[in-house]
């Protein structure tokens, strides 16, 4: 259980370097920081999520649906 709410976590953080990313482009400061800062993070977020379901499924804390129907 724990692992899930890590992983849901992760993808709100995902989301909001999102919106920070488009409120970042479209303000075009040069004192902020730039826009690729957040997409490298969300990059990297989607990185651990990834690495963490696979390490789930590879555990057994994650059990995969067997059958796609």
């Amino acid at each position: 259980m724990l692992i899930k709410i890590i992983i849901v976590g992760l993808l709100i953080f995902m989301i909001f370097n999102l919106f920070k990313a488009l409120i970042s482009m479209n303000r075009n400061d040069s004192n902020k920081p730039s826009m690729s800062k957040f997409i490298g993070r969300r990059v990297m977020t989607s990185v651990i999520i990834v690495i963490l379901l696979l390490l789930g499924i590879l555990t057994g804390v994650i059990t995969p649906n067997p059958r796609p129907y």
